[in-house]
C-alpha cells in the first residue's frame, strides 16, 4: 500500500490567508484606484531592491515547476498527479482569463507617462493580458502544493512570504497592477482546490486498499 497524506490543515490555512489577502488587494484597488494604488506600492527602493526584486520575480518560472516536479517524482511519486493537475490547471485558467478578458493593458500602456512609474533599467516592460499575474498564479500554487505536503506549521509564513515577494516583484517592476496579484491569489486557490480534487479520484481508483 503507498502511503497517502496531505496536510489539509496546512492547505485550509494557506488558503484562506491567500483569499483574505486577495479581497484585500481589490478592496484597496477599489478604494484607491487601479493607476493609484499601482503607483503607490511601485515606489523606487533603491538599487538593491531593483536587483534583489529583479532576480525574485524569476521564482516563479518554468524551472522552478521542473525542481519541483523533479523531488516529487524522486520522493513522493505518488503525489505527481496533484503537481501536474495544479500546473495544468492554473496555467489554463490564468492564460484562459488574459485571453478571455477585453484587452487588460499593464502599466506601461495605461499610464502614458513614464516619469510617474519606476521601472528598472534593461527590463523589458510587457503592455497586454494584465490580469491575472501569470508569476503570481505560479507562485501561490507552488505556496499552496507545498503546504499540502509539508505538515509542519512553519511552512505557511515562509510559504506565503515567498508567494507575496513574487507578487509584489510584478508591481515593483510595472509588469502588473495590484489587482492582477491578487486575482492571480484567487487563481491559485481555485486551481490548487481541482487538483486536490483530482488527486484524490485517483487515488481512491487506484492505490486504495481493497
Amino acid at each position: 500500500m503507498i502511503k497517502y497524506k496531505l496536510s489539509y490543515p496546512n492547505f485550509v490555512v494557506a488558503s484562506v490567508i491567500s483569499i483574505v489577502s486577495a479581497v484585500v488587494l481589490f478592496a484597496i484597488n477599489s478604494v484607491l484606484g487601479t493607476i493609484p494604488f499601482f503607483l503607490l506600492v511601485n515606489h523606487d527602493l533603491g538599487a538593491t531592491a531593483d536587483a534583489a526584486l529583479t532576480f525574485i520575480t524569476h521564482f516563479a518560472e518554468e524551472a522552478q515547476w521542473i525542481i519541483a516536479a523533479i523531488i516529487v517524482l524522486l520522493f513522493r511519486r505518488h503525489f505527481f498527479p496533484l503537481l501536474l493537475a495544479a500546473f495544468a490547471i492554473s496555467t489554463l485558467l490564468a492564460q484562459g482569463i488574459k485571453n478571455v478578458l477585453p484587452e487588460q493593458a499593464r502599466p506601461s500602456k495605461a499610464i502614458a507617462d513614464a516619469s510617474l512609474y519606476h521601472s528598472v533599467k534593461g527590463m523589458v516592460l510587457h503592455t497586454v493580458n494584465s490580469f491575472p499575474s501569470g508569476h503570481t498564479t505560479a507562485a501561490f500554487t507552488l505556496f499552496l502544493i507545498v503546504c499540502l505536503f509539508i505538515h509542519k506549521k512553519w511552512i505557511i509564513p515562509v510559504g506565503f512570504a515567498y508567494a507575496l515577494a513574487v507578487g509584489y516583484s510584478r508591481v515593483y517592476l510595472a509588469q502588473h497592477f495590484p489587482k492582477d496579484v491578487a486575482g492571480a491569489m484567487l487563481v491559485a486557490v481555485i486551481s490548487v482546490c481541482f487538483a486536490v480534487v483530482i488527486q484524490q479520484l485517483i487515488v481512491n481508483k487506484f492505490y486504495k486498499t481493497k
